[in-house]
């Protein structure tokens, strides 16, 4: 990391739900953060679900979200590293960020080590002993022949369809009710806790569960989820040392 540089981490924006005149003081507010942390910013992590739903046809993407995807692109050209990761709701994505944004996408978890720390960073969907039903939904969502059917509906059925049961479905949706469960029943720090019997990581660093946490898993070891932009509007900072959670105030 660059001296007095930081590294920045949000998730679960949700773009476009309930509908787009609704989300878009979420966006401007949002791209406000952005403005804010590109000054001192080493790279930025997106941790998935930036919009409520995102399919990438052959020569089509969905329409809006302008503002926020310039303000990638400017921070991008400008040198600033961004990642991103899919979530439950834009894991269609395909190269689109590579291609126009120069921007990776990574499908799962990855490890990453900043300042002699050690990540390991994703969404955080379908991780850990349960959500069962979400996990086979996602083999079926995922599966080549299920995308090729999904790419034959037209843009303005297909899109309106995919919204419809996004916010309809909590099953698809793969949201549960926004409560703390207690670590024996949050998945993601079970999860967490098992691959530590492997190896050792300082932090894990997720969304999903639209719920602000930080739990130290043993002394050396902490779990972060980042909590979302639509009630919290948080998100994790690393200044090379200490990860910490923050509320962006306007």
């Amino acid at each position: 990391m660059k001296p007095n540089s930081k590294i920045y981490f949000a998730s679960d924006q949700h773009f476009g739900a309930p509908t787009s005149e609704l989300s878009f003081p979420r966006e401007q507010k949002f791209v406000s953060w952005l403005d804010v942390v590109k000054q001192d910013a080493d790279a930025i992590f997106l941790l998935g679900d930036l919009f409520d739903f995102w399919f990438e046809y052959q020569t089509v993407v969905p329409k809006g979200f302008v503002r926020v995807l310039g303000k990638l692109a400017e921070i991008r050209d400008s040198g600033i590293p961004i990642y991103f990761f899919v979530g439950n709701h834009d894991l269609w994505m395909g190269d689109y960020f590579q291609k126009e944004l120069n921007i990776p996408v990574y499908h799962d978890n990855e490890e990453f080590t900043f300042n002699g720390k050690t990540f390991l960073i994703g969404h955080g969907d379908g991780k850990g002993p349960g959500d069962m039903g979400y996990k086979r939904m996602k083999k079926v969502f995922t599966n080549p022949f299920s995308k090729w059917l999904f790419r034959w509906l037209h843009p303005d059925i297909g899109v309106k369809l995919a919204q419809y049961l996004s916010v309809k479905n909590k099953l698809i949706s793969g949201v549960e009710d926004v409560k703390y469960l207690g670590e024996d029943q949050e998945w993601l720090v079970q999860y967490c806790k098992r691959k530590l019997e492997t190896k050792s990581y300082d932090f894990f660093v997720f969304g999903h569960r639209h719920l602000p946490l930080e739990i130290e898993l043993t002394e050396s070891s902490k779990y972060i989820n980042l909590g979302d932009w639509i009630g919290y509007f948080t998100y994790g900072v690393f200044d090379g040392t200490n990860f910490a959670l923050k509320k962006f105030e306007v």
